[in-house]
Protein backbone atom coordinates (compact mmCIF):
# COMPACT_ATOMS: atom_id res chain seq x y z
CA UNK A 1 0.00 0.00 0.00
CA UNK A 2 1.75 3.16 -0.93
CA UNK A 3 2.22 5.73 1.38
CA UNK A 4 0.15 8.91 1.41
CA UNK A 5 1.92 12.64 2.38
CA UNK A 6 -0.14 14.66 4.82
CA UNK A 7 -0.40 17.63 3.99
CA UNK A 8 0.99 20.26 7.14
CA UNK A 9 -2.70 21.65 8.88
CA UNK A 10 -3.77 24.83 7.53
CA UNK A 11 -3.66 27.99 9.83
CA UNK A 12 -7.41 30.00 10.46
CA UNK A 13 -7.28 33.60 11.04
CA UNK A 14 -8.04 32.76 14.64
CA UNK A 15 -4.52 31.03 15.01
CA UNK A 16 -2.56 33.24 12.87
CA UNK A 17 -3.59 36.22 15.09
CA UNK A 18 -2.55 33.73 18.05
CA UNK A 19 0.80 32.90 17.13
CA UNK A 20 1.02 36.56 16.02
CA UNK A 21 0.62 38.22 19.21
CA UNK A 22 3.02 35.64 20.86
CA UNK A 23 5.87 38.13 20.19
CA UNK A 24 3.73 40.71 21.39
CA UNK A 25 3.01 39.20 24.85
CA UNK A 26 6.52 38.10 25.82
CA UNK A 27 8.03 41.32 24.94
CA UNK A 28 5.32 44.02 26.05
CA UNK A 29 7.59 46.85 26.74
CA UNK A 30 9.34 46.21 22.92
CA UNK A 31 6.51 46.10 21.50
CA UNK A 32 4.72 48.96 23.37
CA UNK A 33 7.72 51.44 22.20
CA UNK A 34 7.65 50.17 18.56
CA UNK A 35 3.61 50.94 18.53
CA UNK A 36 4.52 53.63 20.13
CA UNK A 37 6.35 55.56 17.39
CA UNK A 38 3.46 54.39 15.23
CA UNK A 39 0.63 56.09 16.75
CA UNK A 40 2.78 59.67 16.87
CA UNK A 41 2.76 59.23 13.25
CA UNK A 42 -0.84 58.78 12.77
CA UNK A 43 -1.51 60.46 15.63
CA UNK A 44 -0.08 63.54 14.27
CA UNK A 45 -1.79 63.23 10.81
CA UNK A 46 -5.01 62.38 11.95
CA UNK A 47 -5.00 65.43 14.39
CA UNK A 48 -3.52 68.03 11.53
CA UNK A 49 -6.28 67.09 9.14
CA UNK A 50 -9.05 67.19 11.72
CA UNK A 51 -8.19 70.62 13.11
CA UNK A 52 -7.67 71.85 9.74
CA UNK A 53 -11.07 70.28 8.58
CA UNK A 54 -12.36 71.79 11.65
CA UNK A 55 -10.92 75.73 10.98
CA UNK A 56 -12.28 75.33 7.33
CA UNK A 57 -15.66 74.33 8.82
CA UNK A 58 -15.15 77.45 11.25
CA UNK A 59 -15.06 79.58 8.10
CA UNK A 60 -17.96 78.31 6.36
CA UNK A 61 -19.88 79.17 9.06
CA UNK A 62 -19.28 82.45 9.59
CA UNK A 63 -19.40 83.21 5.90
CA UNK A 64 -22.73 81.80 5.99
CA UNK A 65 -23.49 83.77 9.15
CA UNK A 66 -21.83 86.92 7.35
CA UNK A 67 -22.97 86.00 3.78
CA UNK A 68 -20.39 86.38 0.83
CA UNK A 69 -22.32 88.81 -1.24
CA UNK A 70 -20.21 91.65 0.98
CA UNK A 71 -18.18 94.17 -1.58
CA UNK A 72 -16.36 97.03 -0.48
CA UNK A 73 -15.58 100.33 -1.95
CA UNK A 74 -12.95 102.17 -0.68
CA UNK A 75 -10.77 104.96 -1.12
CA UNK A 76 -7.39 104.31 -3.28
CA UNK A 77 -4.56 106.14 -4.94
CA UNK A 78 -4.04 109.19 -7.17
CA UNK A 79 -1.55 109.51 -10.05
CA UNK A 80 0.45 111.77 -7.31
CA UNK A 81 0.35 108.90 -5.12
CA UNK A 82 -2.34 110.95 -2.53
CA UNK A 83 -4.84 109.40 -1.07
CA UNK A 84 -8.11 109.53 -3.38
CA UNK A 85 -11.98 111.04 -2.18
CA UNK A 86 -14.77 109.71 -3.69
CA UNK A 87 -17.92 111.88 -4.24
CA UNK A 88 -20.27 112.76 -2.02
CA UNK A 89 -22.88 111.15 -3.94
CA UNK A 90 -21.28 107.84 -4.31
CA UNK A 91 -23.65 106.31 -1.69
CA UNK A 92 -26.76 107.32 -3.22
CA UNK A 93 -24.79 106.25 -6.80
CA UNK A 94 -24.26 102.97 -6.01
CA UNK A 95 -27.85 102.27 -4.41
CA UNK A 96 -29.00 103.27 -8.04
CA UNK A 97 -27.32 99.81 -9.36
CA UNK A 98 -30.52 97.63 -9.72
CA UNK A 99 -29.10 94.32 -8.04
CA UNK A 100 -27.70 96.34 -5.07
CA UNK A 101 -29.75 95.14 -1.74
CA UNK A 102 -28.07 97.56 0.66
CA UNK A 103 -25.56 100.50 0.81
CA UNK A 104 -23.88 101.87 4.01
CA UNK A 105 -20.79 103.70 4.48
CA UNK A 106 -17.92 105.20 6.73
CA UNK A 107 -16.18 108.26 6.72
CA UNK A 108 -12.42 109.29 8.59
CA UNK A 109 -12.19 112.53 10.48
CA UNK A 110 -8.48 112.16 10.04
CA UNK A 111 -7.67 115.22 12.31
CA UNK A 112 -9.95 113.98 15.30
CA UNK A 113 -7.06 112.27 17.22
CA UNK A 114 -8.48 109.20 19.95
CA UNK A 115 -7.11 109.03 23.20
CA UNK A 116 -8.34 107.87 26.90
CA UNK A 117 -7.78 111.38 27.97
CA UNK A 118 -6.14 114.09 28.40
CA UNK A 119 -2.86 112.91 30.18
CA UNK A 120 -2.15 110.88 27.21
CA UNK A 121 0.60 111.94 25.22
CA UNK A 122 0.09 113.26 21.46
CA UNK A 123 2.19 110.78 19.72
CA UNK A 124 0.64 107.55 21.20
CA UNK A 125 -2.59 107.70 19.37
CA UNK A 126 -2.80 103.62 19.46
CA UNK A 127 -3.47 103.51 15.70
CA UNK A 128 -7.18 104.33 16.25
CA UNK A 129 -8.89 105.77 13.96
CA UNK A 130 -12.49 108.25 14.15
CA UNK A 131 -15.08 107.44 10.90
CA UNK A 132 -18.74 109.04 10.98
CA UNK A 133 -20.82 105.74 10.68
CA UNK A 134 -23.90 105.42 9.27
CA UNK A 135 -27.50 104.07 11.19
CA UNK A 136 -27.51 100.60 9.65
CA UNK A 137 -23.36 99.63 9.13
CA UNK A 138 -24.06 96.68 11.50
CA UNK A 139 -26.37 94.88 9.39
CA UNK A 140 -24.18 95.81 6.46
CA UNK A 141 -21.02 94.22 7.81
CA UNK A 142 -22.52 91.79 9.25
CA UNK A 143 -20.95 93.09 13.49
CA UNK A 144 -22.76 92.66 16.84
CA UNK A 145 -22.20 94.53 19.82
CA UNK A 146 -20.07 93.06 22.81
CA UNK A 147 -21.54 95.88 24.99
CA UNK A 148 -23.78 98.43 25.26
CA UNK A 149 -26.21 99.81 22.07
CA UNK A 150 -25.46 100.82 18.42
CA UNK A 151 -25.94 104.52 17.60
CA UNK A 152 -29.74 105.80 17.07
CA UNK A 153 -31.47 108.84 15.36
CA UNK A 154 -30.91 110.68 19.16
CA UNK A 155 -27.90 109.47 19.86
CA UNK A 156 -25.84 110.19 16.26
CA UNK A 157 -26.55 113.79 16.90
CA UNK A 158 -24.85 113.78 20.52
CA UNK A 159 -21.26 113.08 21.53
CA UNK A 160 -21.64 109.16 21.72
CA UNK A 161 -19.22 106.84 20.63
CA UNK A 162 -19.38 102.92 19.79
CA UNK A 163 -15.41 101.55 19.84
CA UNK A 164 -14.50 98.72 17.66
CA UNK A 165 -12.66 95.42 20.13
CA UNK A 166 -9.25 96.35 19.22
CA UNK A 167 -9.71 100.34 20.11
CA UNK A 168 -11.23 99.18 23.50
CA UNK A 169 -8.64 97.42 23.98
CA UNK A 170 -5.81 99.76 23.33
CA UNK A 171 -8.05 102.85 25.53
CA UNK A 172 -8.59 100.20 28.34
CA UNK A 173 -12.08 100.42 28.09
CA UNK A 174 -13.78 97.21 29.14
CA UNK A 175 -17.53 98.23 29.01
CA UNK A 176 -19.52 100.96 27.95
CA UNK A 177 -21.37 103.37 29.81
CA UNK A 178 -22.64 106.91 31.06
CA UNK A 179 -19.65 107.26 33.13
CA UNK A 180 -17.33 105.79 30.59
CA UNK A 181 -15.57 108.45 28.25
CA UNK A 182 -12.74 109.01 25.82
CA UNK A 183 -11.52 111.84 23.84
CA UNK A 184 -11.88 112.42 20.22
CA UNK A 185 -10.68 115.51 18.56
CA UNK A 186 -10.30 117.60 22.15
CA UNK A 187 -13.87 116.57 23.21
CA UNK A 188 -14.79 114.13 25.08
CA UNK A 189 -17.45 111.42 23.88
CA UNK A 190 -19.70 108.98 25.82
CA UNK A 191 -18.88 105.18 25.25
CA UNK A 192 -22.43 103.82 24.29
CA UNK A 193 -21.13 100.35 22.61
CA UNK A 194 -18.54 97.59 21.95
CA UNK A 195 -18.43 95.80 19.13
CA UNK A 196 -16.82 92.35 18.92
CA UNK A 197 -14.48 91.69 15.90
CA UNK A 198 -15.89 92.22 12.49
CA UNK A 199 -14.75 89.55 9.99
CA UNK A 200 -15.44 91.31 7.08
CA UNK A 201 -14.69 94.68 7.65
CA UNK A 202 -11.20 94.38 10.40
CA UNK A 203 -11.19 97.91 9.72
CA UNK A 204 -13.74 98.84 12.33
CA UNK A 205 -11.94 96.74 15.06
CA UNK A 206 -9.62 99.56 15.48
CA UNK A 207 -12.12 102.06 14.89
CA UNK A 208 -13.77 104.46 16.86
CA UNK A 209 -17.18 105.16 15.62
CA UNK A 210 -19.59 108.33 15.95
CA UNK A 211 -22.80 109.69 14.33
CA UNK A 212 -22.39 111.22 10.79
CA UNK A 213 -23.59 114.75 11.95
CA UNK A 214 -22.06 115.28 15.09
CA UNK A 215 -18.48 114.23 13.06
CA UNK A 216 -19.61 117.01 10.54
CA UNK A 217 -20.57 119.32 13.25
CA UNK A 218 -17.65 118.54 15.97
CA UNK A 219 -14.60 116.87 14.32
CA UNK A 220 -14.19 118.41 11.21
CA UNK A 221 -15.48 115.89 9.05
CA UNK A 222 -15.93 117.01 5.17
CA UNK A 223 -18.75 114.38 4.40
CA UNK A 224 -17.11 112.20 2.04
CA UNK A 225 -17.13 108.53 2.61
CA UNK A 226 -13.87 106.24 3.14
CA UNK A 227 -15.46 103.14 2.45
CA UNK A 228 -18.86 102.20 1.14
CA UNK A 229 -20.23 98.68 2.16
CA UNK A 230 -22.36 97.19 -0.64
CA UNK A 231 -24.94 93.91 -0.11
CA UNK A 232 -25.80 92.95 -3.78
CA UNK A 233 -27.64 89.85 -5.58
CA UNK A 234 -25.41 86.49 -5.14
CA UNK A 235 -26.54 85.97 -8.93
CA UNK A 236 -25.42 89.04 -10.22
CA UNK A 237 -22.41 89.48 -7.86
CA UNK A 238 -19.69 89.92 -10.32
CA UNK A 239 -21.48 91.99 -12.62
CA UNK A 240 -22.11 94.76 -9.64
CA UNK A 241 -18.67 94.14 -8.46
CA UNK A 242 -16.88 95.37 -12.12
CA UNK A 243 -18.82 98.37 -12.41
CA UNK A 244 -18.51 99.41 -8.76
CA UNK A 245 -15.80 101.86 -9.50
CA UNK A 246 -16.96 103.51 -12.22
CA UNK A 247 -20.38 104.46 -10.72
CA UNK A 248 -18.57 105.61 -7.05
CA UNK A 249 -16.44 107.83 -9.03
CA UNK A 250 -17.47 108.14 -12.23
CA UNK A 251 -14.84 110.90 -13.14
CA UNK A 252 -11.84 108.45 -12.03
CA UNK A 253 -12.64 104.74 -11.42
CA UNK A 254 -8.92 103.81 -10.91
CA UNK A 255 -9.24 106.05 -8.13
CA UNK A 256 -10.95 103.21 -6.24
CA UNK A 257 -10.35 99.94 -4.86
CA UNK A 258 -13.09 97.27 -4.71
CA UNK A 259 -12.81 93.87 -3.13
CA UNK A 260 -14.66 91.35 -1.52
CA UNK A 261 -13.94 90.84 2.07
CA UNK A 262 -14.90 87.12 1.92
CA UNK A 263 -12.04 86.35 -0.64
CA UNK A 264 -9.66 87.39 1.98
CA UNK A 265 -11.10 85.09 4.23
CA UNK A 266 -10.61 82.53 1.80
CA UNK A 267 -7.19 82.89 1.18
CA UNK A 268 -6.09 83.28 4.57
CA UNK A 269 -7.60 79.43 4.41
CA UNK A 270 -5.66 78.47 1.34
CA UNK A 271 -3.00 79.43 3.79
CA UNK A 272 -3.81 77.53 6.44
CA UNK A 273 -3.90 74.66 3.73
CA UNK A 274 -0.78 74.93 3.18
CA UNK A 275 1.27 75.32 6.73
CA UNK A 276 -1.62 71.91 6.67
CA UNK A 277 0.48 70.11 3.73
CA UNK A 278 4.11 71.04 5.64
CA UNK A 279 2.60 69.43 8.90
CA UNK A 280 1.26 66.92 7.16
CA UNK A 281 4.74 65.83 5.83
CA UNK A 282 6.33 66.18 9.38
CA UNK A 283 3.43 63.50 10.44
CA UNK A 284 4.30 61.06 7.40
CA UNK A 285 8.36 61.10 8.71
CA UNK A 286 7.26 60.53 11.91
CA UNK A 287 5.11 57.77 10.82
CA UNK A 288 8.00 56.61 8.61
CA UNK A 289 10.51 56.75 11.60
CA UNK A 290 7.76 54.57 13.39
CA UNK A 291 8.08 52.24 10.63
CA UNK A 292 11.70 51.78 11.19
CA UNK A 293 11.21 50.55 14.75
CA UNK A 294 8.55 48.30 13.81
CA UNK A 295 11.27 46.62 11.24
CA UNK A 296 14.11 46.56 14.01
CA UNK A 297 11.65 44.97 16.39
CA UNK A 298 10.20 42.40 14.15
CA UNK A 299 14.40 41.56 12.93
CA UNK A 300 15.59 41.34 16.63
CA UNK A 301 12.76 38.87 17.13
CA UNK A 302 13.73 36.45 14.67
CA UNK A 303 17.44 36.74 15.71
CA UNK A 304 15.86 35.93 19.48
CA UNK A 305 13.24 33.39 18.52
CA UNK A 306 15.70 30.92 16.43
CA UNK A 307 14.82 28.18 18.75
CA UNK A 308 10.95 28.89 18.51
CA UNK A 309 11.27 28.81 14.88
CA UNK A 310 13.71 25.54 14.71
CA UNK A 311 10.73 23.59 17.04
CA UNK A 312 7.97 24.78 15.38
CA UNK A 313 9.64 23.77 12.01
CA UNK A 314 10.74 20.77 13.27
CA UNK A 315 6.75 19.59 14.25
CA UNK A 316 5.75 20.26 10.67
CA UNK A 317 5.12 24.31 10.53
CA UNK A 318 6.00 24.76 6.71
CA UNK A 319 7.98 28.06 5.30
CA UNK A 320 4.91 29.62 4.48
CA UNK A 321 3.52 29.26 8.13
CA UNK A 322 6.24 30.46 9.94
CA UNK A 323 6.36 33.77 7.60
CA UNK A 324 2.52 34.34 8.14
CA UNK A 325 3.27 34.14 11.71
CA UNK A 326 5.90 36.56 11.64
CA UNK A 327 4.14 38.91 8.80
CA UNK A 328 0.87 38.67 11.27
CA UNK A 329 2.68 40.10 14.22
CA UNK A 330 3.96 42.95 12.12
CA UNK A 331 0.66 43.86 11.13
CA UNK A 332 -0.89 43.45 14.20
CA UNK A 333 1.95 45.53 16.05
CA UNK A 334 1.12 48.32 13.59
CA UNK A 335 -2.43 47.89 13.58
CA UNK A 336 -2.43 48.33 17.56
CA UNK A 337 -0.29 52.02 16.91
CA UNK A 338 -2.62 52.90 14.29
CA UNK A 339 -5.45 52.42 16.00
CA UNK A 340 -3.99 54.33 18.82
CA UNK A 341 -2.89 57.19 16.95
CA UNK A 342 -6.18 57.32 15.65
CA UNK A 343 -7.98 57.45 19.09
CA UNK A 344 -5.21 60.54 19.52
CA UNK A 345 -5.42 62.28 16.98
CA UNK A 346 -9.33 62.26 17.40
CA UNK A 347 -9.06 63.29 20.89
CA UNK A 348 -6.83 66.58 20.03
CA UNK A 349 -8.84 67.08 17.13
CA UNK A 350 -12.01 67.21 19.56
CA UNK A 351 -10.45 69.11 22.77
CA UNK A 352 -8.82 71.97 20.49
CA UNK A 353 -12.06 72.49 18.79
CA UNK A 354 -14.06 72.93 21.49
CA UNK A 355 -11.25 75.11 23.37
CA UNK A 356 -11.59 77.20 20.16
CA UNK A 357 -14.92 77.01 20.12
CA UNK A 358 -15.40 75.45 16.33
CA UNK A 359 -17.24 72.64 14.98
CA UNK A 360 -15.12 69.11 15.44
CA UNK A 361 -14.82 68.14 12.06
CA UNK A 362 -12.84 64.41 11.17
CA UNK A 363 -12.52 63.29 7.83
CA UNK A 364 -13.44 59.65 7.90
CA UNK A 365 -10.76 59.38 5.19
CA UNK A 366 -8.27 60.90 7.46
CA UNK A 367 -8.68 57.73 9.66
CA UNK A 368 -9.33 55.78 7.04
CA UNK A 369 -6.44 56.19 5.51
CA UNK A 370 -4.61 56.78 8.46
CA UNK A 371 -5.32 53.14 9.26
CA UNK A 372 -4.56 52.11 6.03
CA UNK A 373 -1.40 53.45 6.03
CA UNK A 374 0.03 51.53 9.15
CA UNK A 375 -1.16 48.24 7.95
CA UNK A 376 1.36 48.90 4.76
CA UNK A 377 4.11 50.27 6.92
CA UNK A 378 3.58 47.27 8.87
CA UNK A 379 3.42 45.27 5.66
CA UNK A 380 6.88 46.94 4.42
CA UNK A 381 8.27 46.60 8.02
CA UNK A 382 7.79 42.84 8.71
CA UNK A 383 8.33 41.24 4.97
CA UNK A 384 11.98 41.01 5.43
CA UNK A 385 12.29 39.11 8.92
CA UNK A 386 9.44 36.99 7.98
CA UNK A 387 11.11 35.97 4.59
CA UNK A 388 14.23 36.24 6.79
CA UNK A 389 12.95 33.37 9.36
CA UNK A 390 11.14 31.44 7.10
CA UNK A 391 14.55 30.20 5.38
CA UNK A 392 15.87 29.20 8.69
CA UNK A 393 16.05 25.49 8.78
CA UNK A 394 14.95 23.35 11.73
CA UNK A 395 18.61 22.39 12.27
CA UNK A 396 19.90 25.54 11.55
CA UNK A 397 17.39 27.31 13.98
CA UNK A 398 18.10 24.60 16.88
CA UNK A 399 21.81 24.45 16.23
CA UNK A 400 21.76 28.61 17.18
CA UNK A 401 20.30 28.04 20.02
Amino acid sequence: MARQDLAPPRLRPADVLRVGAVGLRTRPARAFLSALGIAIGIAAMVGVVGISSSSGAELDRQLSALGTNLLTVSNGQTLTGETATMPLEAEAMIERIGPVLSVSSIGAASDAKVYRSEAVPEAQTGGITAYAARLDLLDAVGATLRDGAWLNAATQVYPAVVLGSTAAERLGVGAAGPGTQVLIGGERFTVTGVLEPVALAAELDTAALVGWPVAEERLGFDGHPTVLYTRADERHLEAVRDVLAATGNPEAPNEVDVSRPSDALAAKQATDQAFTGLLLGVGAVALIVGGVGVANTMVISVLERRAEIGLRRSLGATRGQIRVQFLAESLLLSAIGGVGGVCAGTAVTVGYAAYEEWPSVIPAEATAGGLAATLVIGAVAGLYPAVRAARLSPTEALAAH
